[in-house]
């Protein structure tokens, strides 16, 4: 049984602000894990930085993409 896809526009902000805290977790967790060796804190600020601008870049991208494609090819203004 398939369903119909929903034909709403996915929430670009709110995808950047996911995409953050994703970037910021997996930051996090690969700087301060346990097996990993001591950063000083201008890295651990720097990293974390980075990859949360990184992964918001990435899921808004791919949220404004979606948007785009959905408007103009599978569900185009008649």
């Amino acid at each position: 049984m398939r369903r119909e896809a929903n034909a709403a526009p996915w929430n670009t902000t709110r995808a950047l602000l996911y995409g953050a805290a994703i970037g910021f977790v997996a930051a996090a967790f690969k700087l301060l894990a346990p097996w990993s060796g001591p950063h000083s804190l201008v890295t651990i600020a720097k990293e974390t930085v980075g990859a949360a601008l990184a992964f918001a870049l990435l899921c808004g991208l791919a949220a404004a993409l979606r948007n785009f494609i959905a408007r103009r090819l599978i569900w185009p203004e008649v």
